[in-house]
């Protein structure tokens, strides 16, 4: 596939990404990654704050890795369609959040469930994002997103 059709296959994921998660994205986080983040060093979590939490690229960088794995599941939802954003305009560079986010995209789910917590809109949106990540040229992270696309999301 050329890079052009990569560009217009990953620009089609996220617009569907951000069609599936819609209203995940539109309610407010319950916890917020800078929360998950603070969790992680034994901190409380502060609360939500619109400026200190904007989805920026600088923000995503700074508490995803750490941040995300302390989510509830409507939380979660909340950051997958920036993160798959995030993802496809960085594949070439192994960034910790990309990383981050494939490491919760693994197994074991959790209780109560954030994996099972998708519908089948959604389940389709990580799949073909797992699977451009895994098979495409330039991509930093093939190994990991094949790792991930079989341990839970192929059958």
């Amino acid at each position: 596939m050329s890079v052009m059709q990569n560009k217009t296959v990953r620009d089609e994921i996220c617009r569907r990404a951000r069609e599936a998660f819609r209203a995940d994205l539109q309610a407010a986080p319950q916890k917020t990654l800078r929360g998950g983040y603070a969790e992680d060093s034994y901190d409380p979590a502060p609360l939500p704050d619109a400026e200190l939490d904007r989805l920026t690229d600088a923000y995503l960088e700074a508490y995803t890795f750490w941040g995300l794995v302390f989510l509830d599941a409507a939380s979660w939802r909340h950051y997958l369609s920036p993160l798959i954003d995030y993802t496809f305009r960085h594949m070439d560079d192994p960034k910790v959040v990309v990383e981050g986010l494939l490491h919760n995209l693994r197994p074991p789910d959790r209780e109560p469930p954030r994996l099972a917590s998708l519908n089948a809109g959604q389940e389709a949106v990580i799949v073909a994002f797992l699977e451009q990540l895994a098979f495409s040229d330039g991509s930093a992270n093939r190994d990991f997103a094949m790792q991930v696309l079989e341990e839970w999301w192929t059958p």
